[in-house]
């Protein structure tokens, strides 16, 4: 099963090269990794589709300094119980401490026993093939601080089809090569937070694309997502189709501009103005680390 899951992907990545299609670093990582994933379904029972969307988003395909690094692909933190080698990075809050593994695959190993914990217990209950019912649930469990996490592992999963190595049951090699080939996602699927319809951005996309997609003005698009001008945007990162929100979600007050990140990725992540962001927070440097408001101070 794990050779033809293998096979599977390595004649859809002959077919995009056929077809002219530019393989970029996330089906490389897919390529790459696919098989490890599938090996720890097997083994843990966790989905080999969301483990690699794990992979991809929290690693940038492995291209993060916490990734090239420390090899660390999940982003998981060191918690008491990590006797192991450490990083400091930027996250929820400043230097904060990282695991560092010895191998790409000890750190696969260590994200499916981290999983196995009773924090994630029900999870198991899903269908292994129900990716979106894990995704929601990593977000519910607290696997993430982002409240779009859940929507950015759904839109990697089904950009690259990543479903089909949870299981190849009622279609052949042929169906799937097609089938993948002819749905390597060109459209994006729009999705909903606090009523603000957005999409995710996957690799290649720019805000003239997704205008064009949509049949909005490029100036208007840029005005709702705070950009000034058309430019490549930051894979897994939110394109809102109507004017953003004044304020954060309710249960939120703070958050920290993470490794990479900026005043407008945070931004987007909460779906408020940046004008408005930038209001609350008038002497933050906009830098790794920085703590930002995300709501005016309560009177004292």
């Amino acid at each position: 099963m794990k050779a033809l899951k293998t096979l599977i992907f390595t004649l859809i990545l002959s077919a995009m090269a056929l077809t002219g299609y530019a393989v970029n670093p996330y089906e490389e990582y897919i390529e790459r990794y696919s098989a490890l994933a599938v090996d720890h379904q097997n083994e843990y029972g966790i989905p080999a589709s969301i483990t690699l969307a794990q992979g991809l988003l929290e690693s940038a395909a492995g291209r993060s300094r916490l990734a090239s690094k420390g090899n660390n692909h999940f982003g998981i933190k060191c918690h008491k119980e990590w006797k192991g080698k450490t990083m400091l990075r930027d996250d929820d809050a400043r230097d904060e401490c990282f695991r560092v593994y010895s191998s790409v695959e000890e750190s696969f190993a260590d994200h499916s026993r981290f999983l196995r914990r009773d924090r994630y217990k029900r999870l198991f209950d899903l269908d292994v093939t129900d990716y979106q019912g894990w995704a929601r649930g990593l977000r519910k469990c607290g696997y993430a601080t982002d409240p779009n996490y859940a929507a950015r592992l759904i839109t990697i999963i089904e950009r690259y089809s990543l479903y089909v190595f949870d299981t190849t049951e009622g279609r052949n090699v042929e169906e799937t090569v097609a089938f993948i080939a002819d749905h390597l996602v060109k459209s994006h699927p729009v999705r909903r937070s606090r009523g603000l319809h957005y999409v995710v951005a996957t690799p290649g996309d720019t805000y003239s694309s997704i205008a064009k997609e949509f049949n909005i003005k490029k100036k208007k698009l840029m005005k709702f997502n705070d950009v000034k001008r058309d430019r490549d945007i930051k894979p897994w990162e939110e394109v809102y189709l109507e004017e953003k929100l004044d304020d954060a979600p309710q249960d939120v007050a703070t958050a920290t501009i993470g490794e990479g990140e900026s005043f407008h990725s945070v931004s987007q992540r909460y779906g408020m103005k940046l004008d408005r962001l930038k209001e609350l927070n008038p002497k933050a440097k906009d830098e790794s680390g920085t703590r930002l408001r995300l709501r005016p101070q309560k009177e004292k």
